[in-house]
């Protein structure tokens, strides 16, 4: 064989490789679309059973066809705070089970050589299923309007284009088996600690074990690959891939580094005693097949053996994992990382970024976070003219600067979202998000104006009369409770708690309305000092716009729950206060019961 032919073949299989691992982010694409984040959103319900996070682990990675993938997703959610460590642990074991569908799938190049199968069978395999797929998939991505029906066309475009990397891999590989140093380099890569560090090395450079496994599924069709060189590289790829949640481990908490530590560990321990065994075999004379060639099949097989072994051996010690990976990545004396200080920093990890409607969620958390904040800093200012602590003062001005930071954060961080491929569904989620980010950080500002005058009341040693203090704190408990309902709203994207948010920013106008005309008679009547009547309006003012805005939320929360932008906000607003929804009468009617002025 010439030099020539020896490049050209280098680049044909460059090329498939190509082929291979864009198939492989096409399918991928096309599920988490599908899957619309849903998947990422059972992994956060995790509870300690290890069972079914390895169940879970498994199916998420069947799935999304990356184990790496899903050992980013964790590492994020670990990282958040959201996912507890001991829960990580049994999801990355199942990881490691479902990477081994993309392995099977690709063995369907197999049934090819099988005469038993008859003409009919012969149709399933690649060499008809690529061609086909690819052109199910384009004619549905050109036909269709729906993003869900275009999602479905990427996972037969990815398919495609998956199998058709997979045979002119196999096909560009074919003439190695004719050269005498390809067998000899396989030969040496029976040494198992060889095959260990090259199927280490080649799966951590292409950042996939399962395109590192279907290359060794092409390689296999010359014939020249033996189970002895094969079963090292097997284990081999994966150790290799735990280089991706190490990867993205780089800057993240002391637990996130922990989770992918704990990857790390599973594998390699995993690795070393399937070794041990495996060889103990040998030497007893078991291993029968031992020099045999191994083929697509055999492959696919040993690695979900191998992988489905280890994770049964490891589920009884999965603690000791958790505490090997704790015992490495140590924490200081007095370190607070672990609790996670900056929430808000941890819930915009770029980690999220691979999946645009789990860094939808997580911006949506982020600003229901700022939304807590805001709320915290809107009570123990109303709290601050009746008793002054300066312990909250700073605890306010605190709190105040980090809703301002969140909200920068949030910024930058939609922009990056919009980057990537939205749905018409994300891209109206990421707009209404930045609505809601400066209706939060308004609420944080009004509440922070009523702790500076609370700050200048304490210098002047102006201290308000008992019937103002007894009014603010009655429109207060009704703000407190919009505020509740405009972050239920946002975290939980309830479209009833939502609706229900007007009734009561109608109540809270009426409310501040007569309390002002309750103030102008103690006025008149000599019961209230000027001085102190200015900053009671001042206040009065300032709380209910903070109502305003949660009012806002309301309606950004509904608009993003419609098929279309139909809501448009001022006629919304105006056409509810006409009374023409029985709904909207029938809460007004509650909360203006509730929050009824009593005769004073």
């Amino acid at each position: 064989m010439s030099k020539t032919e020896i490049i050209q073949i280098g680049i044909t299989t460059l090329g498939s490789v190509a082929l291979l691992l864009y198939g492989m982010h096409i399918l991928g694409a096309g599920l988490e679309k599908i899957s619309g984040g849903k998947m990422e959103k059972i992994l956060e319900k995790l509870t300690n059973n290890i069972i079914k996070a390895v169940l879970l682990g498994a199916l998420v990675t069947a799935v999304i066809q990356s184990s790496g993938a899903t050992t980013i997703i964790v590492v994020g959610l670990v990282n958040s705070g959201i996912l507890r460590l001991n829960s990580a642990v049994g999801i990355i074991m199942g990881a490691n089970i479902g990477t081994t569908v993309t392995g099977q799938i690709l063995r369907l190049g197999d049934l090819e050589n099988n005469a038993a199968l008859g003409n009919i069978m012969q149709f399933l395999t690649p060499k008809y299923l690529a061609p086909v797929l690819a052109l199910a998939g384009i004619v549905i991505i050109m036909a269709s309007k729906k993003d869900t029906l275009k999602a479905v066309g990427d996972i037969g475009m990815g398919l495609g284009v998956l199998f058709t990397g997979m045979l002119q891999l196999t096909n560009s590989v074919e003439p190695l088996s004719e050269l005498e140093a390809f067998k000899n380099l396989f030969a040496s890569l029976e040494n198992p600690i060889l095959g260990i560090i090259a199927g280490t090395v080649v799966t951590a450079l292409l950042q996939s074990s399962s395109a590192s496994v279907g290359i060794l599924q092409a390689i296999s069709t010359t014939g020249v690959l033996k189970f002895s060189a094969a079963f090292p590289i097997i284990m081999g790829q994966n150790i290799g891939t735990c280089s991706t949640s190490i990867i993205s481990s780089f800057g993240a908490s002391k637990n996130a580094k922990r989770t992918a530590m704990v990857h790390f560990y599973f594998n390699f321990i995993g690795t070393v005693l399937f070794l041990v065994i495996i060889y103990a075999l040998k030497a007893a004379g078991v291993l029968t097949f031992w020099n045999n060639t191994m083929d697509m099949g055999s492959i696919a097989n040993f690695h979900t053996f191998f992988n489905i072994i280890v994770t049964v051996v490891f589920i009884p010690f999965h603690s000791m994992l958790e505490k090997l990976a704790v015992a490495t990545i140590r924490s200081k004396n007095n370190d607070e990382d672990d609790l996670i200080s900056d929430s808000a920093e941890n819930m915009l990890d770029p980690r999220f970024l691979k999946s645009p409607s789990l860094a939808i969620q997580h911006a949506n958390n982020a600003v229901a976070y700022m939304g807590n904040l805001a709320k915290y800093n809107f009570n123990a200012s109303c709290g601050l003219y009746k008793n002054y602590d300066q312990k909250f003062i700073d605890k306010i001005k605190e709190y105040e600067d980090i809703i301002d930071k969140t909200e920068d954060k949030l910024n930058s961080y939609l922009v990056k979202i919009t980057d990537c491929e939205l749905n018409a569904v994300e891209s109206k989620a990421v707009t209404s998000l930045l609505h809601l980010i400066t209706d939060f950080e308004r609420i944080g500002d009004y509440s922070f104006n009523i702790m500076e005058r609370a700050e200048v009341m304490r210098e002047k040693d102006i201290m308000l009369s008992e019937s103002a203090v007894k009014d603010l704190d009655f429109i207060a408990g009704a703000v407190t409770e919009i505020i509740d309902m405009a972050i239920a709203a946002v975290e939980y994207d309830d479209y009833k708690t939502a609706t229900d948010i007007e009734p009561l920013e109608e109540t809270i106008d009426h409310l501040e309305y007569e309390l002002k005309n309750r103030h102008i008679n103690r006025l008149k009547n000599g019961s209230c000092a000027i001085d102190r009547g200015v900053y009671f309006l001042d206040m009065l003012s300032d709380i209910e716009r903070i109502a305003d805005h949660c009012s806002n939320v309301g309606v950004h929360v509904l608009r993003r729950n419609q098929t279309k932008y139909s809501i448009n906000h001022h006629e919304y607003i105006d056409n509810i206060h006409k009374g023409e929804s029985p709904e909207y009468m029938n809460a007004l009617k509650k909360f203006s019961e509730k929050y009824a002025l009593s005769e004073s």
